[in-house]
């Protein structure tokens, strides 16, 4: 990973081999981040892709395993009730033959690179369990 902040955001790029849930949210607790926007492009190895089942309050799983090119992630960091932060995104990815596939992402392995533009809003941001859903949902 390489990071290096411009004018109020940060611009992070992971590498081939990084896990980009897991990257991102290690550094989000590395720099203290309590709520954060962002957006990347890149392209990934493999990933798993997610699309929540509102009867069964799961996420289905949806393996993609190829190489693909990240179209669009957009998400945030927020704090988990334990102070840890979480990182919730969706991504759009392209296969090979045009067509794309989007969800939840759960996980995405980098090959060869992510680019990944956060900023950082000053107020903490909590998510929180809801009972209805079966969500972690931001605790406004």
């Amino acid at each position: 990973m390489r990071v290096r902040y411009a004018e109020g955001r940060f611009l992070v790029r992971l590498e081939a081999g990084e896990e980009a849930i897991t990257a991102l949210r290690s550094w989000a607790a590395e720099q203290k981040v309590g709520f954060a926007v962002l957006w990347a492009i890149g392209a990934m190895r493999r990933a798993t892709l997610g699309y929540f089942d509102t009867t069964a309050a799961r996420y289905q799983p949806i393996p993609v395993e190829e190489q693909v090119e990240v179209l669009s992630i957009t998400g945030n960091v927020a704090l988990g009730e334990d102070g840890t932060p979480i990182v919730h995104a969706h991504a759009i990815l392209g296969r090979s033959d045009g067509s794309t596939v989007g969800g939840h992402l759960i996980e995405g392995h980098v090959f060869p690179m992510l680019e990944v533009v956060v900023q950082v809003l000053p107020e903490p941001v909590y998510r929180r369990a809801d009972p209805t859903t079966g969500l972690t949902l931001w605790d406004l």
